[in-house]
């Protein structure tokens, strides 16, 4: 026990000699890096960027290998396939660099402050409303078999789709978002824009995705759908003209075959914040 105590000793004056002799800055700077790495691989894992990655890394592995043999010509070549691979990694990586950098821009401060108790309670009761406005018309549209796309914006505004289509701005129902989306009718081709409780615009053309793993049996709806949700942090719901199937788009995943009760669910747990959490804005929760 002696010697596992003094070997601890030790080890407990090496760690406070370092956490001496090292200075702040040079801490911090590792932290930093330590925290860049980490959200770098949570952003590229799971995703067509991995795949480069890996292409990147076996690059530089033949360029280490290559370097050290003195393997002249192999290594004047590798050294311009790095020089020039900054740039290629740009335009490859661009739809991630494009969503990291929208991450960032999203403030974590909270702005539900300059709401007052009455007013919060007020934006909270008309996302409930709209949440069923939006589940009533999804099962009724399904039934129905009639196409539909409805959007609900979070924290990531939408001005830049929102002029695309009509400016509504009324209390949602579900008799006025069917009737928006009837066959023929002037705007049902189009996306639904639900922004803070309200139905704001009708009629929205939303970016399609580039994602080329998406099947084949899935249409226009479901591309945008999956196109809004991969350049914000927005929901989409899709009904499917086809199948009458419902599907919610969340961070570029799509999640197929939703009953009326499942999207009632994850809308709640995504928009309504839980008692701890009420100093948080319901656009800001991720789901």
């Amino acid at each position: 026990m002696g010697e596992i105590a003094f070997a601890i000793g030790e080890f407990w004056r090496s760690v406070n000699s370092v956490i001496a002799v090292a200075r702040i800055p040079d801490l911090l700077d590792i932290l930093v890096v330590a925290y860049l790495l980490y959200h770098t691989i949570r952003l590229v894992r799971e995703t067509r960027a991995m795949q480069l990655v890996k292409g990147i890394a076996v690059i530089l592995l033949i360029w280490l290998v290559a370097a050290s043999l003195n393997m002249i010509t192999l290594t004047v070549i590798m050294e311009n396939i790095v020089q020039w691979g900054i740039l290629a990694t740009v335009i490859l990586f661009q739809p991630e660099l494009r969503r990291a950098l929208e991450q960032m821009g999203r403030s974590k401060f909270s702005n539900f402050g300059r709401f007052g108790s009455e007013g919060k309670e007020q934006l909270l009761a008309a996302v409930r409303v709209m949440i069923e406005a939006v589940c009533q018309s999804a099962e009724v549209l399904s039934k129905d078999k009639t196409g539909a796309l409805m959007v609900i914006e979070r924290e990531t505004k939408l001005g830049d789709i929102i002029p695309s289509g009509t400016i509504i701005d009324s209390a949602p129902s579900s008799s006025l978002i069917c009737n928006i989306f009837y066959p023929n009718t002037p705007m049902h081709d189009g996306a639904m824009i639900l922004r803070e409780g309200r139905l704001h615009a009708a009629g929205c053309f939303l970016p399609l995705s580039v994602n080329d793993q998406i099947g084949r049996e899935l249409g226009t709806r479901h591309r945008a759908a999956l196109g809004i949700s991969e350049v914000s942090d927005a929901i989409a719901i899709v009904v499917s003209e086809e199948t009458g199937q419902i599907s919610v788009a969340i961070n570029g995943e799509l999640k197929r075959g939703c009953s009326r009760m499942a999207l009632a669910s994850l809308l709640e747990v995504s928009l309504i914040p839980k008692p701890e959490e009420q100093r948080r804005p319901f656009w800001r929760r991720s789901p």
